[in-house]
């Protein structure tokens, strides 16, 4: 299953293979994330692209740092000095 063809319908409409959605765990009224790279489109669900971005993330932000935490304590830091 790496590979199928469909047509391009009517407004720029494809149809997604049954199969690509059952893999995907996709259902009607999904959202899902578009990505053109070089000549490619990429097709993610939300949550595959939020786990992806995730990911990207943690390459940087080591297990179990809270930024959030982080940046108020930034942020009260920067209060305290006014």
């Amino acid at each position: 299953m790496s590979e199928s063809t469909t047509r391009l319908g009517a407004n720029g409409r494809i149809v997604l293979p049954a199969a690509y959605r059952k893999a995907l765990g996709l259902a009607q009224g999904d959202e899902l994330v578009l990505t053109l790279e070089d000549d490619a489109l990429r097709i993610m669900s939300l949550n595959a692209a939020i786990r992806r971005a995730q990911a990207i993330v943690r390459q940087y932000i080591p297990e179990g740092t809270r930024l959030s935490d982080e940046l108020l304590a930034d942020r009260r830091v920067e209060a305290a000095h006014e």
